[in-house]
């Protein structure tokens, strides 16, 4: 556009400053040439644009937004057309409590409120693109700027009208998913509503009120304790059972022995011994009981 602008300015010069009598008359030809050259290659690159890889290009004519769009690549189109690009590729809008982390600079999380009226603090991240069929409604109706429009404080209303549902700690721990799964479906449909669709909400982080936590982390502990407790009660149940069963195969043991050993036999044993002992070379003094209790004695010392 710039080079036809150009070219018709050179070819106006041509025509009034250059006149017979002047000077540099004879420049007047190439001059011709170079502006019709000029406006040649203008009118050629203004009715040639390219559109980048994931991105449509939204037309219009005297600020009229025309509602077909242009898909990526080369397009001839009216040089008169007015094109804008806009991305159509998966967006990232963080809003975090850490410093540089999210898209503000400084402390960004979403402080909300719940039913038992405690303030929890929400990090968040919201995955969207711009719907390619709705880009010229929302160019002609947002604009641009449709991050600090429509994502960021339809986010933040959403999170707030919908955490009001929700107890604190049940928020942090149970009823995480489920509080999710509620503020993707509002806010999904409020971005369809103005051409954006949500790809992913994901709630990064959730902290807890300080009182709230220590109390939290307190009761875990106590169910630690009580946790470690019933293990060392059940290792002692466990080696009481054991001492019983042991005590109780010691006595089994010695009431099958008295069971089975009468007097015959233990004298039988006795005498086998003694025979055992006597045939052996070693010096050596064996005391027999007799028949009425008087011991016998041997003395087969050498």
């Amino acid at each position: 556009m710039v080079l036809l602008i150009l070219g018709i300015i050179l070819l106006l010069v041509s025509f009034t400053v250059f006149r017979e009598g002047s000077p540099f008359v004879r420049f007047t030809g190439i001059l011709r040439t170079i502006s019709l050259l000029m406006m040649g290659i203008g009118l050629l690159t203004s009715c040639v644009t390219q559109i980048d890889a994931g991105m449509v290009g939204v037309k219009s004519l005297f600020g009229k937004v025309q509602n077909d769009v242009l898909k990526s690549g080369l397009h001839f189109v009216n040089p008169l057309l007015e094109i804008r690009q806009m991305d159509t590729r998966t967006l990232n809008y963080t809003m975090s409590g850490q410093h540089d982390e999210g898209m503000k600079t400084g402390d960004d999380a979403i402080r909300v409120l719940t039913s038992d009226g405690l303030e929890v603090t929400i990090d968040l991240s919201v995955l969207y693109r711009v719907i390619p069929e709705e880009a010229p409604r929302l160019f002609r109706e947002t604009g641009i700027n449709y991050e600090d429009k429509i994502v960021r404080p339809i986010t933040r209303t959403r999170i707030r009208d919908n955490s009001v549902y929700y107890e604190a700690v049940a928020l942090y721990s149970t009823k995480r998913d489920e509080f999710q799964d509620r503020i993707f479906k509002t806010i999904d449909l409020d971005f369809k509503k103005r051409g954006l669709l949500l790809e992913n909400l994901l709630v990064r982080n959730i902290t807890l009120p300080a009182s709230v936590k220590a109390v939290i982390e307190q009761k875990i502990n106590a169910e630690q304790e009580a946790q470690k407790m019933q293990f060392v009660l059940q290792k002692e149940k466990q080696e009481a059972e054991r001492k019983r069963v042991e005590a109780q195969g010691i006595s089994d043991y010695q009431r099958i022995i008295n069971e089975s050993l009468s007097d015959r036999q233990l004298q039988y044993e006795q005498i086998k011994a003694m025979k055992e002992l006597a045939a052996s070379s070693n010096s050596k003094i064996i005391i027999m009981p007799s028949k009425g209790g008087t011991p016998i004695i041997l003395d087969t010392k050498q």
